[in-house]
């Protein structure tokens, strides 16, 4: 079996590593290139309509969260101004990526050292997965992995100094993305369309 080339373009570090394990785990073998990463949802709401042009000529896969849109079809509609080409995959995380890890309490809860009971049973449902998160993990009795996660006392920020990190090393170490597929159906459907995918190659006659 070949390698399928395909090209990124992601919210954050947490997003590009979550996919990057989806990949790594598919049962096909997938050659990631160029990650575009710029910070947000502005930049891929922006470059989205090019990426799905230059999907004619390599594949490209594309996650974003939810956020406040209605559904990921409106989102999808409100980004795109051509029909989506067959070779760009646009997932969308509901509401947020956080939702994704926050569906493998079983084992997230046994990275925190809480119990998994107090964790959401449908995270999909949430309005703020990450301040979900981040509430679980202020309740955990490992110092280190807390303070990397939950900001500092006083602080105004959203997310400890270093996020993104631990939480990707959970993904890459811990995570049971089929696990947590049960419980967030966007995963699944993200899943399933990287298992699916057979890119469609453009011919020169």
């Amino acid at each position: 079996m070949s390698e399928i080339p395909i090209q990124l373009a992601v919210e954050d570090l947490l997003s590009e590593i979550v996919l990057r394990t989806l990949l790594d785990r598919s049962k096909k073998e997938y050659c990631v290139g160029t990650v575009f990463n710029h910070g947000g949802f502005g930049y891929l709401r922006k470059t989205a309509p090019g990426f799905n042009n230059a999907a004619r000529g390599t594949p490209f896969l594309l996650l974003t969260d939810l956020d406040k849109h209605n559904c990921p079809t409106a989102l999808v509609t409100d980004w795109l101004t051509q029909p989506k080409h067959p070779n760009f995959l646009f997932r969308i995380a509901v509401r947020e990526v956080e939702a994704w890890i926050l569906a493998d309490a079983r084992n997230f809860g046994k990275f925190l050292g809480i119990s998994s009971t107090i964790f959401p049973a449908q995270p999909e449902i949430l309005e703020d997965a990450k301040e979900t998160l981040v509430s679980l993990a202020a309740r955990s009795r490992r110092t280190a992995t807390r303070s990397r996660i939950v900001p500092k006392p006083g602080s105004t920020a959203k997310q400890g100094p270093d996020y993104n990190q631990c939480l990707g090393e959970f993904v890459i170490r811990h995570w049971d993305h089929m696990e947590a597929s049960k419980y967030a159906p966007s995963l699944l459907r993200c899943i399933r369309a990287i298992e699916t995918f057979r890119p469609t190659w453009q011919t020169t006659e």
